[in-house]
């Protein structure tokens, strides 16, 4: 368990800033245990959208925060699932065990989670409803197996008060670990990766 109280910077040497100098903010919710895998199930040690998140902080600069839950979700694949189920019918706003104090200070904002039954975890709607995004950007960014961006254009459009919605990436579960070629595309076509190559030397 690493619980992070602020975003933190991953070091720029290596990683360009967005094209335009966007401060940009990547808020991911992931959850490791038993995952739904090609009609069956796999024990990821690490979730698929921590992977997803660590590929696209590797490519850009951008402050990194990862949502904890105060009531951790089980690693039993189907006692999350009846949990989702459950916070879902109830319109739950789980708690966060790490809130961030502000997001002020960004321009745009990358919100990554899985997709559980359409939608993202209600947690990203307490993420989401906590925030004052007016003048910013929202990227959706998901991992699923078989829901894209499931529903999150929409609910992120109602839940992140004043934001401007962009262009989301949608990988699947599956795949994440092989999506690189999708993800810098997705970075140039949203313009948070530079064109140009990187210098070296």
């Amino acid at each position: 368990m690493r619980p992070q109280e602020t975003a933190t910077s991953p070091s720029t040497q290596d990683t360009p800033a967005p094209a335009d100098g966007r401060r940009v903010l990547l808020a991911y919710f992931s959850r490791a245990g038993e995952n739904y895998y090609y009609g069956g199930r796999t024990n990821l040690d690490v979730g698929n959208t921590e992977v997803l998140a660590g590929m696209i902080s590797s490519l850009i600069a951008c402050d990194v925060h990862r949502i904890e839950a105060a009531d951790p979700y089980p690693d039993d694949y189907d006692a999350t699932v009846a949990r989702n189920v459950r916070e879902q019918n109830a319109d739950a706003r789980p708690r966060i065990a790490n809130p961030l104090p502000y997001v002020d200070e960004y321009d745009t904002v990358l919100l990554a989670s899985g997709i559980w039954n359409v939608r993202a975890p209600l947690i990203m709607s307490t993420f989401c409803e906590s925030y004052d995004f007016t003048g910013k950007t929202i990227h959706p960014v998901t991992t699923h197996a078989m829901s894209g961006l499931g529903t999150t254009e929409r609910d992120y459009a109602r839940s992140c008060h004043g934001a401007a919605l962009g262009e989301g990436l949608a990988v699947l579960g599956e795949e994440v670990k092989d999506a690189g070629p999708a993800i810098e595309a997705w970075l140039r076509r949203t313009r948070l990766l530079q064109t140009q190559s990187r210098q070296t030397g």
